[in-house]
């Protein structure tokens, strides 16, 4: 059976993308192939990826560095909130609940898939601590084994700093994700945070 080596090459590119298999893929550059429009709009929308970057600071996805959140002064810079993924800061940011400042560990310990805590911006934030001269730190993980893991190792660091460790709520059943919940959901979390320790 022939297929050009050019369609092949761009349904392999889409079955990289997470929750995207063979058919999803197929139908995704069909669609893509008969409607021109879309097509050069994704195109036109893939190259504006090239002007985002890391923040320096908190590790967040931004356009500026440091991000507008690390550089506003209107923000308490007392508290830091600690996520996992770029992503939960804009899911957090939409609540409108939390006026902190964020970092993003870039990940979770977990020992099954093989990541360690130097492989996350941990050491990024005990510098953050000591620097900022931060009160409490929110951890804000993925209710999950791993979430619940980091929590723990974090809250063991930090706690002989002196800072106040606490952990949003329980909001979401264990095992979900924080890109599931609704804003009401995440805003009470925040509001109902635990201390770690």
């Amino acid at each position: 059976m022939w297929i050009p080596a050019q369609l092949l090459k761009l349904i392999e590119a889409f079955k990289k993308l997470p929750g995207i298999g063979e058919r999803s893929s197929s139908r995704i550059v069909f669609y893509l192939l008969r409607d021109r429009d879309v097509l050069d709009e994704l195109k036109s929308a893939l190259e504006l990826a090239d002007e985002l970057k890391f923040c320096s600071v908190c590790h967040t996805i931004t356009d500026v560095d440091p991000c507008p959140i690390c550089s506003d002064p209107e923000r308490e810079n007392g508290v830091l909130c600690v996520v996992e993924r770029p992503e939960d800061v804009f899911l957090l940011e939409k609540t409108g609940s939390f006026r902190g400042r964020y970092h993003v560990l870039g990940g979770v310990i977990s020992p099954i898939n093989n990541v360690k805590p130097e492989d996350l911006h941990i050491n990024d934030l005990i510098e953050r601590v000591e620097k900022e001269s931060v009160r409490e730190i929110i951890v804000a993980l993925n209710p999950t084994v791993e979430g619940d893991i980091t929590a723990h190792y974090l809250a063991d660091l930090l706690a002989p700093l002196g800072v106040k460790i606490t952990r949003i709520a329980r909001g979401l059943p264990t095992g979900s994700d924080l890109a599931l919940a609704d804003e009401t959901t995440l805003k009470e979390a925040i509001e109902k945070r635990t201390e770690l320790k």
